[in-house]
Parts: C-alpha cells; structure tokens; sequence
C-alpha cells in the first residue's frame, strides 16, 4: 500500500509542477480564486505526502516545504508566470494543513488498529 501511495504522492507533485509552470490556459480553473486554487492543490499535496511518508513526518514536512519553494521560484523561468511571497506563504501553509491532516488520518487508523486487536 505505501508504494502506491508513494506513487500517487510524487505523480500528484507532478501534476502540480505542471500546473504551476506550465501554459495558464491548460491550468485548471475553479470558483475557488487563485489563493483558494493554490490551497487546494498543496492541501492535497500535504495529505498525499503526509499519507506516504507517514514514518518519518519531519523530513516530510522539509521536502514539502522546500518542493513548494522550489515550484515558486521556478516560474522566474517560466515565461508568463511570476513568483510571489504570498503565493509562497499560501501553498507552504496550505501544504503544512494537508500534513497535519494526514497526522490526524494516520493517528486515527492507528488507534482503531489498537482496538480491534
């Protein structure tokens, strides 16, 4: 099962990357308003790398932190895009809720296995 979740977590990193660096017209749009689209995509970023590496959570917490980072300021490269702080701030955080929500997650199962056993 980790595998897959590991596999899920860096193909949804990937996803993001490109949406992020790539075209804005093949960016999908929602009703959320840029900051509410960044905070969904790293909440879920968060949740699926908190999930996958539940093991060992701080370094987790550094590569999704430092992932974001690099993501940001990668679009100076990018042609079209920008890289702003807020931004930055926005999926960093929004990033550190999916982590704490994959926490949660994963301490629930844990105290439902210890129950049933």
């Amino acid at each position: 099962m980790t595998i897959i979740l590991r596999l899920i977590a860096w193909g949804f990193a990937a996803a993001v990357a490109y949406a992020t660096l790539g075209p804005a017209t093949q960016r999908p749009h929602s009703n959320l308003g840029q900051n509410g689209e960044h905070a969904f995509a790293f909440v879920l970023l968060g949740l699926a790398f908190g999930l996958a590496y539940a093991r060992a959570p701080g370094r987790t917490a550094v590569l999704v932190i430092v992932y974001t980072g690099l993501v940001e300021v990668l679009q100076f490269l990018a042609p079209g895009r920008h890289a702003r702080l807020s931004d930055f701030v926005v999926d960093a955080l929004a990033a550190c809720a999916g982590l704490v929500g994959a926490r949660a997650i994963d301490w629930t199962i844990g105290r439902l296995r210890r129950s049933a056993a």
